[in-house]
């Protein structure tokens, strides 16, 4: 009887077999180690934050004859400059519960320093400073859920 030698597979078939695992099962991270073999497969995500835009109904709509609406009361804009949020979700201020908040406020930030995490469709998204300031106020509470344009901090250049 002949015995068949199985082709020695190569460090990109594995990597490959690992990848399928990975998709098939939904994986975010797979490591695999062997003697002097290691492999590590990291699923990169994407964190663009995309602008929704927000359309406001018609100014006043007719109203039934003789039925009088009346207007809803409008939370008080704060006065000053916003951070206003790119997308609607659950604002978070620190990456988890047991965390510090990414920034406080009288904080001075960076352009491009994370400010806070937005969870939208259990992705979260983290949201960075469009230019440098200072932190005066953190409007929004912890764990709300927030509309697109909110204000989510009150700012100074």
């Amino acid at each position: 009887m002949k015995k068949t030698v199985k082709p020695q597979e190569t460090a990109f078939d594995q990597v490959q077999k690992f990848y399928q695992f990975m998709n098939s099962n939904k994986l975010e991270v797979i490591e695999f180690s062997k003697d002097s073999t290691y492999i590590k497969l990291v699923r990169k995500h994407n964190n663009v934050v995309h602008q929704i835009p927000v359309f406001a109904p018609a100014a006043h709509a007719a109203a039934p004859a003789g039925k009088t609406a009346a207007p809803a009361p409008r939370p008080a804009a704060p006065a000053g400059e916003t951070i206003k949020a790119p997308m609607s979700g659950i604002f978070y201020r620190s990456p988890s519960p047991s965390s510090p908040p990414y920034v406080r406020e009288g904080d001075a930030i960076k352009e491009g320093q994370v400010i806070c995490v937005i969870e939208a469709m259990k992705v979260f998204n983290e949201i960075k400073a469009e230019f440098n300031c200072v932190i005066e106020k953190v409007i929004q509470e912890n764990g709300k859920a927030l509309e697109p344009n909110a204000d989510m901090f009150m700012v100074k250049r």
